[in-house]
């Protein structure tokens, strides 16, 4: 028997890895012989550095970088074993773990740190940058990056806007005449973790806003405000990205990243999955578990149950889901190629009861499922 373990991070509490090395320890105690192949995953929030370098060799590079709140903070840039592609984890330097719960306003927060780690990769002499784009503390539709790379993002008065996402609410013209020539030369790719677009229902404002501190008013602000970014990046850019689909990811940092780098949006779950060759792993698999902190309806945007599903259901390999929070709309899941899915959480818990021993949890979840699945197998 052979059993595949393809799990996300747990955020804020375990990495894949580490997620990984629980959902083994519980196939363990009950079916110690077994088969197994572990791929740590990501989907281009947190983790996707590592699970790059993990799945292609290389080495992480530490910068410090300008902060989602304009303090500096440490960020990490991958460099892969061909030392010409470097990977970017957007949520290192502008993501929402940065940033305390009551500090937490999608109006003022920035992705500058992420267009300086891009800057930094150029300083490296990279060809290849893959930006993922996740767990964002911003909703400024990649404004601060562009900046950060020599863009001028000017009012009617050919000032230059504040940052953050109420800065769009004053542009007026784009001037990309400093922007950083090696641009140019680079080929970028954005791994989203969703497939959003811009703007409207589906959109970064109205889906996402509200998880990184918006208020139902500033989600109606920030949708005219990212309204208005891409009105002026289509006359000013020629590009048209309200409706593109990952424009709205990380705040409609896809969009930014597609309009100033001409990057390819692309999903980051299907990148990972290639550089871990994922597929022909699948073909000759049993049964497979896969996983993230949280399982809901964005989770059918593009996260890693989602693309690890997919993949199973093509060989016909049952697939198990675990998470520490499970929602009504999970179950939709249930229909593209997930057998089950469980939580991880035996009671209602807070997220600091969670964080004492959260690895035990998946353990404990992952032995009691395999209980199950032996009295199956032995035809109970």
């Amino acid at each position: 028997m052979k059993i595949i373990i393809a799990p996300n991070a747990f955020k804020e509490t375990l990495s894949a890895v580490e997620v990984a090395d629980c959902i083994e320890q519980g196939i363990r105690k009950i079916l110690p012989e077994t088969a197994i192949e572990k791929f740590p995953l990501a989907d281009g929030g947190d983790g996707t550095v590592d699970a790059l370098v993990s799945a292609m060799g290389g080495k992480i590079i530490a910068r410090e970088v300008t902060g989602p709140l304009g303090k500096k903070v440490r960020a990490e840039i991958g460099l892969l074993g061909d030392e010409m592609t470097a990977v970017v984890e957007m949520a290192s330097a502008s993501g929402l773990r940065l940033v305390p719960l009551q500090k937490r306003n999608p109006l003022r927060t920035t992705t500058y740190g992420t267009g300086e780690l891009i800057k930094a990769c150029l300083d490296g002499g990279a060809k290849k940058i893959i930006v993922g784009v996740g767990g964002s503390a911003t909703v400024d539709g990649g404004a601060g990056m562009a900046m950060a790379l020599g863009a001028k993002l000017l009012d009617k008065f050919d000032k230059p806007i504040e940052s953050g996402g109420e800065g769009l609410k004053h542009l007026f013209r784009i001037d990309c005449s400093q922007l950083d020539s090696r641009i140019k030369r680079t080929k970028f790719i954005v791994a989203a973790d969703v497939d959003n677009p811009l703007l409207g229902k589906q959109g970064a404002a109205r889906v996402y806003a509200a998880q990184k501190g918006a208020t139902p008013k500033m989600v109606g602000e920030l949708e005219k405000y990212l309204t208005n970014f891409a009105r002026v990046i289509k006359k000013d850019l020629g590009v048209e990205v309200a409706n593109l689909p990952g424009a709205g990811a990380a705040g409609g940092l896809g969009a930014g990243l597609a309009a100033f780098l001409n990057a390819r949006i692309e999903q980051g779950v299907d990148i990972v999955i290639k550089a871990w060759e994922l597929k022909e792993k699948m073909k000759n698999a049993d049964l497979v578990f896969t996983g993230e902190g949280s399982i809901d309806r964005q989770t059918l945007y593009g996260k890693v149950p989602f693309g690890v599903a997919k993949i199973a259901k093509k060989y016909g390999v049952p697939v198990i889901a675990i998470a520490g929070n499970v929602e009504d709309g999970a179950y939709m899941l249930l229909e593209y190629g997930i057998e089950a899915i469980f939580s991880t959480t035996p009671r209602i818990m807070t997220l600091a009861e969670i964080r004492k021993n959260p690895g035990q949890l998946i353990t404990n979840t992952v032995e009691q499922i395999m209980r199950i699945y032996r009295l199956r197998e032995e035809g109970c």
